[in-house]
């Protein structure tokens, strides 16, 4: 019923910057958390940051200080704003969010497909 968009992957060098952008479209009544996970290769899949509608914000320990999520509610619409890449944030990045589709109702977990970010000189 939600489709996650995301867009902003790339290739960019150590030091570099890049933002990535997550669009949920579809039956939305809302969505209490949206989150950035990677996953690179060899590796399981980890959560990068998480942010409420509210605005409150949880990250991994290998982005603090590097890494900023944020959201715009009225657009349904998730941010990762990436500083200081380093080459181990290469990865596949995912969109996730927690979606209501009604009130009363338990909401669902959806995806995105993911998107490359390669941090190499």
């Amino acid at each position: 019923q939600v489709q996650l968009v995301e867009s902003g992957g790339g290739l960019v060098q150590p030091g570099g910057s890049l933002r990535l952008s997550c669009a949920a479209s579809g039956s939305i009544f809302s969505m209490p958390v949206m989150a950035w996970h990677r996953q690179a290769p060899g590796k399981q899949r980890e959560l990068v940051a998480g942010i409420t509608s509210g605005g409150s914000t949880n990250y991994a320990d290998a982005v603090k200080g590097r890494f900023t999520i944020s959201r715009d509610n009225a657009k349904n619409t998730v941010f990762l704003q990436m500083n200081s890449l380093k080459p181990d944030d290469t990865a596949v990045y995912y969109c996730n969010a927690f979606v209501m589709h009604s009130v009363a109702v338990t909401g669902k977990d959806y995806w995105g497909q993911g998107t490359q970010v390669t941090v190499s000189s």
